[in-house]
């Protein structure tokens, strides 16, 4: 019957006037509370109520950091050329195509330079609309090249993962990327440059395994689900029940896979002190 099904926008009038009030209000996955948009992003896209981090794109996270949210992009140039001529339910070069237009990005990654509290710094974040944030050989290469970048410059680096894992479609090409990124980074410890890993909901699979755990310092934002396998390809495999909150930051913390969990609100003041004291 054509009363059960949705319409158009909802429209709610007030006096003369109507007004349109899909996508001005939003609901916490957690607390379930209904949340003025502009009040979510004024607080950094996490619920006031229960202090729940939505995800955020790439470009958001550089703007929250950088000092008046300026920063100079690199690399966004590459591309994956699909390697494997890759089909799943699409053809991977028509899924690539569909990312682009939906997000202005090559690939998962935006690779920035700005400064943070005034001194310069090399921020890569993770975009987790591109195909879940997954890592392929463009990601690899744009993570390298700034690895490079701060090598060069003896800038310190951050790295805000934010990501699925591995990209099935680029097969081996993408694993590789977990050595590649690991040696480049190792060149930057003989170096003595600080390297700050920023683990954000969800960060899994290959990403986990190589660079989002080599960080001098390893933080994470509350509640972030980290970790290589899932908890229920995991359950599955061992035959037992895992502990409540196993694979979040609060359980990895107490377990020492981790250095600290800051709310995203006070990680720019966090990541200030912890350069300053890194002599950066």
């Amino acid at each position: 019957m054509a009363w059960f099904k949705k319409g158009k926008t909802p429209i709610v009038p007030i006096g003369d006037r109507t007004v349109r009030t899909e996508g001005l209000w939003i609901k916490c996955e957690e607390c379930k509370q209904i949340i003025w948009k502009k009040d979510l992003e004024a607080n950094l896209n996490v619920c006031p109520q229960c202090g729940f981090h939505f995800k955020i794109s790439a470009r958001a996270r550089l703007a929250q950091l950088y000092d008046d949210g300026v920063f100079k992009e690199f690399d966004q140039h590459l591309a994956s050329n699909d390697p494997l001529n890759f089909v799943d339910k699409k053809p991977y070069y028509k899924r690539l195509q569909q990312m682009h237009a939906a997000t202005g990005l090559r690939d998962a990654l935006v690779s920035a330079n700005g400064k943070l509290d005034g001194k310069p710094v090399l921020i890569c974040a993770m975009e987790p609309d591109f195909i879940s944030g997954s890592m392929g050989s463009v990601m690899g290469e744009m993570i390298t090249r700034a690895i490079e970048r701060s090598l060069e410059r003896r800038s310190p680096l951050i790295i805000i993962s934010c990501s699925g894992g591995a990209r099935m479609q680029e097969g081996v090409l993408s694993l590789v990327q977990m050595a590649k990124i690991s040696a480049a980074l190792a060149r930057l410890d003989e170096a003595r440059i600080p390297y700050i890993s920023v683990l954000t909901d969800p960060t899994t699979g290959g990403v986990t395994a190589s660079f989002a755990m080599l960080g001098d310092l390893n933080i994470a934002e509350p509640g972030a689900l980290i970790g290589f396998a899932g908890p229920r390809v995991i359950e599955q495999t061992i035959r037992q029940k895992l502990p409540e909150g196993f694979q979040r930051s609060e359980f990895l913390l107490e377990h020492g896979m981790l250095d600290s969990i800051v709310d995203r609100r006070e990680l720019r003041g966090y990541l200030v002190n912890a350069l300053n004291f890194c002599g950066h």
